[in-house]
């Protein structure tokens, strides 16, 4: 029996006012009821022929309306999805992936050569969240399973908001498994940090090399938040947070945002189990801020 994809636990609503496009698209084409085969003969009768292809790739996140008669096609699975006018249009307005040309992140990247190049197609990508008893974060581990693009790929670069009231001297970067720490870059203005994880050889295209790394920095202040900004797309992405059994919060909920300084929008309240653990697990996601929020007693 096929799996069914992961994604986040968010409502209709909720996605059609924050997006990703095509989660929205997806779950308003699911509670529809209509197929792909018949949105594309009801679009069909407008004048617009689509190939279901397309459709499927729209929801699926693999590619995003841009062609001359995108705009009439998703103005009409408006009307034929029986959503209100403009809303997923209003979706695609927002630019996928993270703007990393301008601020402080802009100004690290920019001297860090070749620091945008997507070179790899992540395929999957984890990452464990430890809350100590002080309420503070202890430490974030990610596991990534990436694909070269093209021959020669052999390094990730990671980028990193820290916290207010941490000592971005103090942020470390170690590496696990498969990958080494080159070089590292601060901008203690505004908290961020970028850093690169060398593989042990150039990968050719189609090579497949998974990796870990752990990055530890302690905060004055407890931690409220995680989120992770995607700037390419994800096909499977799973965060856990795990709080120290001397400190459990009152609450915890998952949330998207549209950008790293967007409004969160609640997707889905989680409640801890038994291992003082709250997951959030997604695929194929291609832009935006998933993470996990709490709050204290």
């Amino acid at each position: 029996m096929p799996r069914r994809p992961l994604e986040p636990a968010a409502d209709r609503a909720t996605l059609l006012r924050s997006g990703p496009f095509h989660q929205a698209l997806r779950v308003c084409i699911r509670e529809s009821g209509l197929s792909l085969d018949r949105i594309r003969s009801r679009l069909a009768q407008r004048g617009l022929t689509v190939a279901l292809s397309t459709l499927s790739d729209w929801q699926r996140g693999h590619r995003r309306p841009g062609g001359e008669q995108s705009p009439l096609v998703v103005t009409a699975l408006e009307e034929i999805l029986r959503l209100p006018g403009g809303s997923l249009t209003r979706l695609l307005d927002h630019r996928p992936g993270l703007d990393e040309r301008s601020g402080a992140l802009g100004e690290l990247l920019d001297a860090l050569p070749g620091s945008r190049d997507q070179d790899a197609v992540i395929i999957t990508q984890q990452q464990k969240v430890l809350i100590d008893a002080a309420r503070r974060c202890e430490s974030v581990w990610t596991h990534t399973l990436v694909r070269a693009r093209r021959d020669g790929m052999d390094r990730y670069v990671i980028r990193s908001f820290v916290d207010p009231g941490t000592d971005l001297d103090g942020c470390e970067i170690r590496a696990l498994e498969n990958c080494r720490v080159g070089t590292i870059l601060r901008h203690h203005a505004r908290g961020v940090m970028v850093a690169e994880l060398l593989f042990d050889h150039a990968l050719r295209a189609g090579d497949t090399w998974v990796f870990e790394w752990e990055s530890f920095g302690r905060s004055t202040r407890p931690c409220v938040d995680h989120g992770h900004g995607f700037r390419q797309p994800v096909g499977h992405f799973l965060v856990q947070v795990r709080f120290d059994p001397a400190a459990l919060p009152a609450e915890c909920h998952s949330y998207v945002r549209s950008g790293p300084d967007a409004k969160p929008c609640r997707t889905g309240v989680l409640v801890p189990n038994a291992h003082h653990t709250v997951h959030l697990a997604a695929s194929d996601v291609v832009s935006g801020v998933l993470g996990i929020a709490w709050r204290w007693p």
